[in-house]
């Protein structure tokens, strides 16, 4: 399994992320190609130099704005909107919406209002954009399954923001590393060593802190930072694979769930019926007991990021609801294939969950093609079911062992 750790002894920042992810072998032209699908190619120049940092090289990503563009402040909702509309890779659009919203929380933390609400200011802006998603891609690219990161420094002194004069850590930071439980500690050096957006693109991110993973290290990528430091200024990105077969990587997956006491059954069928369709990859009743006692369902709509509008649309058109709840949580999914077994009643296909070695782990016959089968040989769905797991099951390797 492919794994990146985040070596920060100099803190982190976005421009150091990419400088780190180019210099482990991300091609510019690539991430040039990818954003551009963000539709401000026009507005920015992403370029790259080669520098010394208390004699030691690294790689310094330079984002520069075009005269013309002028970055203006974003909700959260707005470039949320923005990252959906690009043609991305879906890691890359999962992992840039889940920094996003980090950090969206975090500033509504600090400023006491909602996320949605979140002015973005300097993050907002272009050259922030383009450290984020820019950074996603590239760790998209590298195959990087795991992300890691070493504790970090908390820097100090003060710093010019939007909202004036701030003590570094900045309060966006030190609310991250709050909700996270990020282990920092001071190396002495009073300077903005960790920013908002590199701190929630490695709070986002990463599995764990700490000391580095069990991994066979095969790359070291390095990314500078502006500044002159009393050591040298550089993220250092460690990418390698892991000796051990790890859990897979988790995906990001909206939860969208809301009460019902006043819904006819039977529009309730078509409603989930329409979610499906919609692009809900799961949608399920439980029933509840709601105020003075009355008899209701909690309806509970699982969704990729990508069909989180359509839903919602689809909930407020077809029920009765006037409020939903949602949340966005991590979730773990197998490789899945579609084969194709012959059992003495036909065909039938079978969905076969692999690790991430291609290894089997389960499979299931589907119901509609065991039911088609009971109907036209007038047999019972049991017996037309077990004769297309007992076909399914010789492609399982473990099949064949002999028993003990």
């Amino acid at each position: 399994m492919n794994v990146a750790y985040f070596d920060c002894p100099a803190g982190i920042a976005g421009d150091m992320c990419l400088g780190a992810l180019i210099d482990g072998g991300v091609p510019l032209d690539y991430l040039h190609g990818q954003l551009a699908k963000l539709g401000i190619a026009a507005d920015f120049t992403l370029t790259i130099e080669t520098v010394q940092r208390k004699g030691q090289r690294g790689l310094k990503a330079h984002v520069q704005l075009h005269e013309h563009s002028h970055p203006h402040h974003r909700h959260w909702p707005d470039i949320q909107a923005q990252i959906l509309a690009a043609d991305l890779p879906d890691r890359a659009r999962d992992w840039s919406l889940r920094v996003f919203e980090a950090l969206a929380i975090a500033e509504g933390a600090v400023h006491g209002i909602a996320p949605t609400a979140v002015h973005f200011h300097e993050v907002g802006a272009v050259d922030a954009l383009v450290d984020i998603v820019g950074t996603c891609l590239g760790l998209d690219y590298l195959g990087i399954e795991q992300i890691y990161c070493s504790p970090l420094p908390t820097g100090g002194g003060t710093v010019r923001a939007a909202h004036g004069q701030l003590p570094v850590p900045v309060p966006a930071v030190l609310q991250l590393w709050q909700t996270y439980r990020v282990p920092v500690y001071s190396n002495g050096i009073a300077n903005e060593l960790v920013t908002p957006t590199g701190a929630a693109i490695v709070c986002a991110l990463s599995q764990e802190f700490g000391t580095p993973p069990a991994m066979t290290l095969e790359r070291v990528g390095l990314g500078a930072g502006s500044h002159e430091l009393p050591l040298p200024n550089l993220l250092r990105l460690w990418l390698g694979e892991t000796p051990n077969r790890q859990p897979p990587t988790p995906t990001a997956i909206v939860e969208l769930q809301t009460q019902l006491d006043d819904l006819p059954p039977q529009a309730l069928a078509y409603a989930i019926e329409q979610l499906y369709a919609t692009g809900a990859v799961e949608v399920f009743c439980q029933a509840i007991t709601m105020k003075k006692s009355r008899l209701g369902v909690l309806l509970t709509v699982l969704c990729p990021l990508s069909a989180e509008a359509a839903c919602v649309q689809t909930l407020f058109r077809e029920t009765t609801t006037l409020g939903l709840r949602r949340q966005l949580q991590d979730r773990y999914i197998l490789q899945r294939q579609i084969k194709t077994v012959t059992t003495p009643f036909g065909e039938v296909r079978l969905k076969l969950a692999t690790d991430g070695h291609g290894h089997p782990l389960n499979v299931q016959p589907e119901y509609e093609d065991c039911a088609a089968l009971a109907r036209q040989h007038q047999q019972p769905w049991q017996v037309v079911y077990h004769a297309a797991l007992k076909a399914g099951l010789t492609l399982w390797p473990l099949a064949s062992s002999p028993e003990p």
